[in-house]
């Protein structure tokens, strides 16, 4: 991520320095209130990006190594995810997910039920889908549908499935490991465009990118 801060502009600041008494003394530092994002014009061409699924316990600069070949460009990777706080966006690594389930859970309610889904349900056809898989639902759900083939009411019972505490969080770090990933050919234009409009320091919409 230090390249990226690399790029943001440098203001004037009151000094905080210890000892410092000059109230009119000021310290050049970087402008972290400027963030740039990819626009939505990028993301809607979908072949700007191909899908990468995040392994074991990859962090954004390791991922910009095999992809780009330059660990730096870690900042891309998020940027082209829209990763603002990477501590609840980023998956864990399995050390701190073991830590997280101890403290949220307990070390002896991993297999604890945390709710229950429903499982798919198909008429008598074979073809006809008449509950869809993965609703959550009470531990008792039941329902009843008409079915035309038998031209009478068909009462379904033991339609959920227990979805234990570690089953749940695991679905939510998998879910965060499905990433989009620039194409590599697309960086140096991406980079170029962002120096230019942190350099004109307007907030207006660029082909790629948007400051705020």
């Amino acid at each position: 991520m230090s390249n990226y801060f690399s790029y943001l502009p440098n203001f004037e600041y009151i000094s905080r320095i210890p000892g410092e008494q000059n109230i009119s003394s000021y310290v050049e530092v970087k402008n972290l209130f400027k963030r740039v994002k990819l626009s939505n014009e990028l993301f809607q061409d979908l072949t700007n990006f191909t899908k990468y699924n995040i392994q074991g316990d990859e962090r954004p600069d390791n991922v910009a190594y095999k992809i780009y070949d330059d660990s730096d460009l870690d900042w891309i990777i998020l940027l082209s995810n829209n990763i603002i706080n990477i501590i609840n966006e980023w998956p864990m690594t399995d050390l701190v997910f073991e830590r997280y389930m101890n403290r949220k859970y307990g070390a002896t309610n991993y297999d604890g039920i945390h709710h229950y889904e429903s499982i798919e349900v198909k008429g008598n056809n074979g073809s006809t889908i008449i509950l869809k898989k993965g609703l959550q639902v009470p531990s008792d759900f039941s329902f009843t549908y008409y079915d035309e083939d038998l031209e009478d009411n068909v009462v379904v019972t033991d339609t959920n499935l227990g979805v234990t505490n570690y089953q749940y969080e695991q679905t939510i770090q998998d879910e965060k490991r499905s990433i989009f990933i620039l194409r590599p050919e697309l960086v140096s234009s991406v980079i170029t465009e962002i120096v230019n409009l942190l350099d004109s320091d307007v907030s207006q919409f660029s082909d790629n990118i948007n400051l705020y």
